[in-house]
């Protein structure tokens, strides 16, 4: 059965997830959100017979092991049969500086090397095109083959016998092969040299940069790989970070809840930002703050997207991929998302917050300037505009609106971030100007969106339900601690969404009944709010137990089963590794307590 046990390879140009059997079974090409020509995740294409599927198959395999290389995105995933032979296949896509530029090709290296026994392994190499209906026209040469559809061409370049990936008969492995995936161009090199000289200087660039990153005393390891995993969702072309490779792999069993996440959400901006400051990835960092100020400078009076292409572009108009049955056969398939049509008023605070750091982290390159700050000058007046009016609200209802108060109080966050750039800048006046429509927003939130009844904020103005993202009004700045309404809140929070050791997100029904899944990171913010208010020992407790939850290779899913601990969801998902590494920043021992 396909679960998420899946470990992720990439460079910032494209991804892939590689299970424990050695089988790619996701790869979009030539960038995230381009063509899955690998996708036997979501099943066997329509073209059938076992197409979208790049896997080294061991004969009479036993058992299987799979770790990252240390610190790198490196992968080995070692094969035992019956008899005693081992194979250990080394994945990964070259990344490093040459000629004073980043060199991350769109190529998979995979080496297949034997390491006891006399192992035999069928090399099956059967990309699909066009979301799983079209099959390659298949050409080769003396030591390639190419695979051909009408959009692109590519080309394994490869050591190893052509008929025995081409007939899939199985061979002994005998000698190390490599097949080196990519465009369809020549390899300067030999297979063997090439992905050596690739092997080395990747490792060299990853360790390189974990070396430079920020890390907490405690739980060291699970931030590295959520930081390096956090990267490898960054298309470095443009600067855009992407919530997951995946599309479609469903928050729950046979719901349809089944979203395409290859995309850039702004409103995940604030977050993901704030964890690359804690980190120390400034450069990541000041590249999406960039993409976001591109993406949004043309946008004049029109109100914003919440999600846009990795390219910047919004026509992301949604449609169901019939070419693949789903995962477990669970579909639909899509391919788009239709939430860039809705309204969603945090986008305007997400993004001011979001670019904020660039005028006011001196480590950066280009400093934000008056120019910049007047361009986010019109974001505020449309967050002071829409702060009362009704939206889908982060979770995205396709058919319910309200007055979301998170929404509400991100309007408010980005208008009091104005106020501190206009002082930082020097412009006293514009400080007071924004300040006062700061506060006027307060007095709105702290009227409509409190309750009475329940002692407590709900998420919506003058409604009766909760939602887990009433948590952010701490991490916002908007209560802080001590406040007994944070408290108040976070007894209310935990009394009507926590299940076991996990917070839902809602538990109302929505558009598509009740949510039976836990959203991962909402558990991150709970464990957070845990500690804001006094039960720092609890919120410990929790983060371990949310630690326990990660696959083998340490990655987590966008939803958990609160039941059984499956992982639901796509994957590795962008807002769940950000929780983490933010939770465990302030969790952790600090450096100078630690001994």
């Amino acid at each position: 059965m396909t679960d998420l046990n899946q470990a992720l390879i990439g460079n910032c140009s494209f991804a892939a997830l590689v299970n424990r059997e050695a089988e790619v079974t996701w790869a979009c090409m030539p960038r995230f959100d381009g063509d899955p020509v690998f996708c036997s995740l979501l099943g066997d294409p329509g073209v059938g017979d076992g197409h979208g599927r790049f896997a080294i198959l061991l004969e009479g395999l036993a058992r299987s092991e799979q770790a990252y290389d240390r610190n790198t995105a490196i992968l080995r995933t070692r094969l035992y049969d019956h008899q005693g032979g081992v194979v250990e296949v080394l994945d990964f896509a070259p990344r490093f500086k040459q000629f004073g530029r980043s060199f991350h090709p769109v190529t998979l290296v995979r080496q297949v090397r034997c390491l006891g026994g006399a192992p035999r392994v069928r090399m099956v190499v059967r990309p699909v095109f066009d979301y799983g209906t079209t099959r390659p026209i298949i050409t080769h040469g003396s030591n390639h083959i190419r695979y051909v559809s009408g959009e692109q061409v590519l080309r394994l370049t490869t050591n190893a016998s052509l008929t025995a990936i081409l007939d899939e008969t199985p061979v002994v492995v005998d000698q190390v092969f490599t097949l080196i995936l990519g465009p369809d161009e020549t390899l300067p090199l030999s297979p063997h040299e090439a992905a050596s000289q690739f092997y080395e200087r990747t490792t060299h660039y990853w360790q390189e940069w974990v070396r430079y990153l920020a890390v907490p005393f405690e739980w060291q390891e699970a931030v590295i790989r959520a930081a390096i995993t956090l990267k490898l969702n960054t298309y470095e072309d443009t600067g855009a970070v992407i919530a997951a490779v995946t599309t479609s792999l469903p928050e729950a069993p046979h719901t349809t809840r089944n979203w395409d996440y290859r995309y850039c959400w702004l409103r995940d901006a604030y977050f993901v930002i704030n964890a690359l400051n804690r980190l120390g990835a400034t450069k990541t960092l000041e590249d999406y703050a960039r993409f976001i100020i591109n993406t949004t400078a043309s946008n004049g009076q029109r109100p914003l997207r919440p999600v846009y292409r990795i390219n910047g572009r919004d026509d992301l108009d949604e449609y169901v991929a019939e070419g693949l049955p789903g995962y477990r056969g669970m579909g639909p398939v899509r391919v788009g998302n239709q939430a860039y049509e809705q309204q969603q008023n945090d986008v305007y605070g997400a993004v001011i917050l979001a670019t904020a750091h660039l005028f006011f982290d001196r480590r950066l390159r280009r400093m934000g300037d008056e120019p910049l700050f007047r361009r986010l000058e019109v974001l505020g007046e449309q967050a002071v505009a829409v702060h009362e009016q009704p939206d889908a609200g982060l979770w995205e209802f396709r058919g319910m609106a309200g007055v979301h108060t998170f929404s509400a109080t991100m309007c408010w966050a980005g208008v009091n971030a104005l106020a501190a750039i206009a002082r930082e800048l020097n412009l006293p006046d514009r400080a007071t100007y924004w300040i006062t429509r700061a506060h006027r927003i307060r007095r709105t939130i702290r009227e409509r969106a409190w309750n009475p009844r329940r002692q407590s904020y709900v998420a919506t103005f003058g409604g009766e339900v909760l939602d887990a993202s009433l948590t952010q009004l701490y991490d916002l700045g908007f209560l802080k601690p001590g406040d007994p309404r944070l408290t108040q809140t976070v007894v209310a929070l935990e009394g009507e969404l926590r299940h076991g050791d996990f917070l839902f997100r809602y538990i109302h029904e929505d558009d598509f009944g009740k949510p039976t899944t836990a959203f991962t990171t909402c558990t991150f913010w709970y464990v957070d709010a845990l500690a804001a208010t006094g039960r720092r020992e609890e919120a410990r407790a929790l983060f371990e137990k949310l630690l326990a939850c990660r696959n083998h290779v340490g990655l987590l899913s966008e939803d958990i089963d609160p039941y059984t601990g499956e992982l639901w969801g796509n994957f590795p998902q962008t807002y769940s590794m950000v929780g983490l590494i933010n939770s465990a920043m302030r969790l952790s021992k600090p450096w100078e307590q630690a001994y």
